[in-house]
């Protein structure tokens, strides 16, 4: 009796349901600007970046195979006389051995932001402090921090007045000879920008599950066992990501050589001498096309850096 029942009370609901009609399809109009919603939202942000962005690239990928000087209406197309003349000129392209001061100083940056994210993301006391000391560098404007680094590397400066403290006096300016320019440039960098891999890592750190911590404490593990096992294969992606950072900004450093030095010393970096081949010799064709070299360089590197560790979706469970 039972299943004569739910047979009728069955068959009653699916007439019901094939007699119900069905829906109308929505208008032309509205399924129109159903699809049109989307790009109405970003016609601004697309507008804004081919102005800024891809406009520019155009331009000056164009300006490469000219002479022109930047001032001068006319400009003639030279072909790529530009590219070979940065290839073959040692003295256009010695300056990327400058770069390799700043990579070693971003490989230093990367372990200090590590150690010190790892330490911080665990129950440390005065942690929110430290947070705010490690952070705090990458706020300052940079052109006040090459001020500041400046006066304290010169003769007589700050970082002399503090060694004579402890007894040691200088003999030699630390922006003086090449070696000692570039490895105190590269330490004001690895000052500075510490804090942004920090930041980083340590939102990469705390948004692993805690569960897992606590399995890890419970199976005996120490703190050197939950970041080889735990915090290291979750952090990956970041990482990743962080090398990218670190070795294109190594091979575009601008910013504190030129305040500091400008580019003096054997401190000059592909950046300053593209900006002093624009402004200064009047040569924009040629600084398009070591714009250009740079940029094809910098994205090899990623491409090679993305092949070699690719990124993965990492599993912790």
């Amino acid at each position: 009796m039972t299943d004569t029942t739910e047979k009728a009370a069955s068959t009653a609901a699916g007439a019901v349901a094939a007699a119900a009609p069905e829906p109308a399809p929505p208008p032309r109009t509205a399924r129109l600007w159903r699809g049109l919603t989307p790009w109405l939202f970003l016609i601004a942000p697309l507008a804004l970046l081919i102005t800024f962005t891809y406009a520019p690239i155009a331009n000056m990928i164009a300006y490469s195979f000219t002479d022109w000087d930047g001032v001068s209406p006319e400009r003639h197309y030279i072909g790529g006389q530009n590219y070979t003349e940065i290839f073959t000129r040692e003295d256009l392209f010695q300056v990327f051995f400058v770069s390799g001061y700043y990579l070693a100083a971003s490989v230093v940056q990367i372990v200090a932001a590590l150690y010190f994210a790892t330490i911080l993301s665990f129950n440390v006391r005065f942690r929110n402090f430290f947070k705010g000391v490690l952070f705090f560098p990458y706020l300052i404007n940079g052109v006040a921090i090459g001020f500041v680094f400046l006066y304290f590397f010169q003769d007589g400066g700050t970082l002399d007045a503090v060694l004579a403290l402890f007894g040691y006096h200088a003999d030699h300016a630390w922006l003086g000879t090449p070696t000692s320019a570039n490895v105190s440039l590269a330490g004001v960098s690895v000052w500075r920008y510490m804090g942004l891999n920090f930041v980083l890592f340590l939102g990469a750190i705390q948004s692993i599950p805690g569960e897992l911590y606590e399995a890890a404490e419970l199976d005996g593990a120490g703190r050197w066992h939950q970041f080889r096992y735990i915090i290291a294969p979750g952090i990956r992606p970041v990482l990743s990501l962080t090398v990218i950072l670190s070795i294109s900004g190594s091979l575009s450093v601008f910013e504190i050589p030129y305040i500091m030095t400008g580019g003096a010393t054997g401190t000059e970096t592909f950046v300053i001498q593209t900006i002093k081949l624009a402004f200064q010799f009047n040569k924009t064709g040629l600084a398009s096309a070591a714009a250009v070299v740079l940029l094809l360089i910098i994205l090899a590197v990623t491409w090679v850096q993305r092949r070699l560790v690719p990124d993965d979706k990492v599993d912790l469970v």
